[in-house]
């Protein structure tokens, strides 16, 4: 079977010829690129032929927060979470707003957003040095949203947003790039709903917390006004030629609450995966981070995939946690925590006792892509990924 193959049975629940090993390896790669530390065969190699060397699965469920569309406007909205990246399934176009940007030498970006309901101000931070750490994503350093006051002026800007389907270059990749070497996600966004996107982008942690206390029917209405805006996102990616869509990530029961999670996320994801299941479709969320009393969300919103399930040690949740509550209704991809990979903090008879504790746990398999969670780290042990590669090829097929 080949890859994509493998993958696709196993969100069907039916056999394949060995486990899938689907490792996330763009951060690992992409810092070791950067500082010119990439092993010696693989000097001049690019990341899919990285991966085809290794014979593993290709991962492409998070973006290459790198690669940005030729033409575009890169990273002017990425305080807004828009990233305008080349291989996304749409891209956003604002009307009727004054939008301004400056940089400074310390790689922070300024956008002001004039609008007739008032100003929105954003302030991004994305340094070299977070590149060689092997960082995609940036820093937001001043939130869109700081109190109630600006809800009217982010409104308008969304209300006159235009979401445009772009298909050409993602499946060109789809087809070209990853072809039977895995499957190519396409993103929705990084947020599963309107309400989620507030505390995943537009607001501060604590500012949305005390805002949904002072006032939660306000924050209501705006998230109704959101939602079009965000929906379009969703129908673009729904309507590319992906098997699989991504609709939200990084999840922590710190923060993005049980209450908040059941109120905001759980009713959209649902009716997204109902769409999408009934258009032969896979829904991903990239769960991400301490998922306690967060695991039967899972479950109700009726997602395909938890990708990036990560547990103990850098966690408080067990894979048997997961498995238990999952069942056969959501595949984990991941499981093997990140910090397993890294010499200097977890020894080699660790190693060795994690990965027999993963297999052991997944008894025959089903409903698992077994990865490194969230993401290889630029300090992992080449000779570790190796060994879990070793190893999914010796369980042997899964029935």
């Amino acid at each position: 079977m080949t890859s994509k193959e493998r993958i696709l049975a196993t969100l069907r629940g039916e056999p394949t010829d060995t486990l899938p090993f689907v490792p996330r390896l763009d951060n690992w790669y992409y810092a070791h690129e950067a500082t010119n530390t990439l092993p010696d065969q693989y000097r001049h190699a690019t990341l899919q032929e990285f991966a085809d060397d290794l014979g593993v699965g290709f991962h492409s469920i998070i973006p290459n927060f790198k690669g940005w569309r030729p033409g575009g406007y890169r990273n002017l909205h990425v305080g807004l979470g828009i990233y305008d990246l080349e291989l996304s399934p749409w891209r956003v176009e604002f009307h009727n707003v004054g939008i301004t940007e400056s940089h400074n030498d310390r790689g922070e970006t300024f956008v002001v957003y004039e609008t007739p309901k008032g100003k929105i101000s954003t302030t991004t931070v994305y340094t070299p040095q977070m590149l060689r750490d092997g960082i995609t994503l940036h820093v937001v350093k001043e939130h869109a949203l700081k109190s109630s006051d600006d809800y009217e002026a982010l409104a308008y800007i969304f209300e006159n947003a235009e979401v445009i389907p772009t298909y050409d270059a993602y499946e060109k990749y789809r087809e070209e790039y990853i072809g039977d070497r895995g499957v190519a996600v396409a993103l929705s966004a990084m947020w599963a709903s309107a309400g989620h996107y507030l505390i995943k982008e537009l607001m501060g942690f604590e500012d949305f917390y005390l805002e949904r206390y002072d006032d939660k029917d306000s924050m209501d209405e705006l998230v109704a006004r959101l939602h079009p805006f965000c929906n379009k996102l969703f129908e673009a990616a729904l309507n590319s030629p992906a098997e699989v869509i991504l609709s939200g990530a990084n999840y922590d029961f710190t923060f993005t609450v049980p209450d908040m999670v059941q109120d905001y996320v759980v009713p959209e994801l649902k009716r997204q995966s109902d769409i999408a299941h009934a258009r032969g479709k896979f829904i991903a969320t990239h769960t991400d981070g301490e998922n306690m009393m967060l695991l039967d969300k899972y479950v109700a919103a009726g997602v395909d995939i938890a990708d990036s399930i990560c547990p103990a040690p850098m966690t408080k949740t067990t894979l048997k946690d997961a498995r238990d509550t999952f069942g056969d209704r959501i595949t984990i991809w991941g499981g093997i925590p990140s910090i397993s990979t890294l010499k200097e903090s977890v020894s080699d008879k660790e190693f060795y006792r994690i990965v027999d504790d993963t297999l052991e746990t997944i008894g025959r398999g089903d409903h698992f892509i077994m990865s490194v969670a969230d993401t290889l780290p630029p300090a992992a042990d080449f000779d570790r990924l190796l060994y879990l590669k070793k190893k999914a090829e010796e369980f042997g097929p899964v029935r």
